[in-house]
């Protein structure tokens, strides 16, 4: 994008070069992920399909069709996208997450926990799966699991505002409040937007 303007010179030129090639893959993904900088996600969701269309082995446009149906709450269509972007790269770690991600909302947690697995077996660095393994371990009341786990992601991500208020949660847990609360304003400066009820209830305990 460095030799563009702005976001619309830059979408001008890929739908330039689909009229000269209109069953690139990549020129349809690229014009989805153009899109979705503008939050235009109808516009991205028909890109990102038209790229699978074409290029049926790209995971990548899979994993996006699925954060797009993540977005409208729909959590069977992410999971399936997730679970298709798998069986075209088996080894991208980031289906795997995202498959974590929507069994730990599912309430599976036996199977979000091996596709958790899988996702950190395959990238041990990746700070998102390590944040939901650690929201999967609160699930389960393995709250000294979940400890270890954020204090390491915290480590290397001192801005990774999910992990922030994760550790929060764990604090509160075993009553360190004032911990607790110091968590919550790293999860706010980091863009994380905490609960209100989570909130109250270590201002009530720290007062």
């Amino acid at each position: 994008m460095e030799k563009f303007e702005n976001l619309d010179e830059y979408i001008a030129d890929l739908k330039a070069k689909l009229v000269a090639n209109p069953s690139c893959g990549n020129t349809h993904y690229n014009l989805g992920v153009a899109y979705l900088s503008r939050r235009d996600f109808m516009e991205a969701e028909r890109e990102f399909l038209d790229a699978i269309a074409h290029s049926p082995r790209m995971a990548e446009g899979y994993v996006q069709l699925g954060g797009i149906a993540l977005q409208r709450d729909d959590m069977e269509s992410c999971l399936n996208y997730n679970i298709q972007a798998t069986q075209q790269r088996p080894f991208f770690a980031v289906p795997w997450g995202n498959i974590g991600f929507i069994l730990l909302q599912q309430g599976d947690f036996d199977k979000a926990h091996k596709a958790l697995k899988k996702a950190l077996k395959l990238d041990p660095e990746f700070a998102q799966a390590q944040a939901t393994m650690s929201s999967l371990f609160i699930a389960m009341s393995d709250y000294e699991e979940a400890d270890k786990l954020l204090k390491k992601i915290l480590e290397k991500q001192a801005n990774f505002g999910p992990a922030w208020n994760n550790k929060a949660i764990v604090d509160a847990h075993f009553g360190n409040w004032e911990d607790a609360a110091k968590c919550i304003v790293k999860a706010e400066e980091s863009g994380f937007e905490v609960p209100e009820d989570f909130k109250k209830e270590v201002e009530e305990n720290n007062k």
